[in-house]
């Protein structure tokens, strides 16, 4: 997914198997009814959120009114408005994100850090959910990624236009976690490092043929056939991003080395040396899993190496209600035993898994501050609202991966069958 994904508080739905086991915790009671009136009653709805957040170190108030917590607060919270409170409190992890964006929700403070505490409470305190909320939960139908549905689900997120993207993604325009071999690294030089480490990862030999299923912008493709010397089909189902990959690898004088199709990945074709996705499993949903495993084990044919990047999650959950509605429809995190529905029906062995968080709260870093930095001109291409969700978006990714909420795998795998494997890691790191 290129990015990301899961930016928002509350934080995002456990499944509910995976409840804590724990006492629940007391929930504020609402004051006799003579007693409701004005700030008590503001006062009121404020503990009652501030309790469905999990007790979070924030300070939430009301414009011009009441305001609860405060004690070693991280940042500040101010709702417009009591009926701005009340529709949060109804479905807060699809409400709050909404007014913020309409401007309803003031935040004073860091708002990563803000973003970060939330998460965190969430994850110490458990989930708390209401009856209401469990019902605005049964309610939610998250995008379906048949053929159309995914076209459909692209098309809403990469094919706003290429001119906003590259105001914030950086010169290589990828869209993916970045590889920070030092912490001060820049976001370039860390994308550029991000694909020789997944180049080094596949064993990339001059001559050989790739497939890449879901390219983004192209910067993966061009750079392993200019870098490594090898030939590379790039399926990617974005028309904007197809456009803009062929332009580039013309540019760049590399047409006759790289072929950009404008087609799903369930039409892949033919044989190759090598088969990689990075940023893509994402958008692939649960129940095609199967499939995808089936292209890889067909594309490869008994030989070569594998290589999927992926956003993902330590337990499995949905993705947050907010994100999946307004940025990333039918986008869904899985966890690795959840991948395993990839490789194990194929006979596909797993070679290395590595964990690059870390690296994506940097590469969100990066990706946000640039963001703030062309504010004004986002502003003129969408508008105010836009701006702020997007920046939502952006920031609660970065908290997201800084507290552990998500992931981000990188799984090589072979045919079983294949003994062209790897004897050390030694290559990862020597050049």
């Amino acid at each position: 997914m290129n990015a990301c994904e899961q930016s928002l508080a509350p934080a995002p739905e456990r499944a509910p198997e995976r409840t804590p086991d724990r006492p629940p915790a007391a929930v504020p009671q609402l004051p006799p009814r003579a007693m409701v009136q004005g700030s008590t009653l503001d006062r009121w709805l404020l503990s009652r959120l501030h309790w469905l957040l999990g007790s979070p170190p924030l300070e939430l108030a009301v414009r011009d009114g009441a305001s609860v917590g405060g004690t070693a607060a991280v940042a500040r919270v101010t709702f417009a408005s009591r009926s701005t409170l009340l529709s949060i409190l109804v479905d807060p992890w699809v409400r709050f994100g909404d007014a913020y964006s309409d401007g309803n929700v003031i935040i004073e403070g860091d708002l990563v850090r803000l973003l970060e505490a939330v998460y965190r409470a969430g994850a110490t305190n458990g989930q708390r959910t209401t009856l209401l909320h469990r019902a605005a939960a049964a309610l939610r139908r998250p995008h379906i990624n048949t053929l159309a549905g995914s076209r459909d689900n692209i098309h809403r997120h990469y094919d706003i236009g290429n001119d906003f993207y590259a105001l914030w993604l950086g010169s290589t325009m990828a869209y993916t976690c970045a590889y920070y071999p030092t912490p001060d690294a820049t976001l370039d030089e860390a994308q550029v490092a991000k694909m020789d480490h997944v180049c080094r990862k596949l064993r990339l030999q001059p001559g050989e043929n790739v497939v890449e299923a879901g390219c983004g912008w192209g910067a993966l493709a061009v750079h392993m056939a200019r870098r490594y010397g090898v030939r590379v089909r790039a399926f990617n189902i974005s028309h904007q991003q197809i456009v803009y990959a062929r332009e580039r690898a013309a540019r760049e004088g590399l047409a006759s080395r790289v072929e950009y199709v404008e087609d799903d990945y369930r039409n892949i074709a033919g044989h190759y040396d090598a088969f990689v996705s990075v940023g893509m499993l994402e958008h692939v949903g649960l129940s095609n899993y199967t499939t995808l495993g089936h292209i890889a084990h067909r594309c490869l044919g008994g030989r070569g190496r594998g290589l999927i990047h992926s956003i993902g999650r330590n337990y499995p959950a949905r993705l947050q209600p907010w994100i999946e509605k307004r940025i990333f429809p039918g986008a869904y995190p899985p966890t690795l035993g959840e991948m395993m529905r990839i490789f194990e029906p194929w006979n596909l062995s797993i070679l290395d898994v590595e964990n690059l968080r870390l690296h994506y709260a940097q590469t969100l870093r990066h990706w946000l501050q640039l963001y703030d930095g062309a504010s004004a001109r986002v502003r003129e291409l969408f508008d105010e609202k836009f701006v702020r969700m997007w920046r939502l978006y952006l920031a609660g990714s970065a908290a997201a991966f800084t507290t552990g909420t998500l992931q981000l795998f990188q799984v090589v795998f072979a045919p079983g069958e294949s003994n062209d494997i790897a004897w050390t890691r030694a290559h990862l790191y020597t050049r």
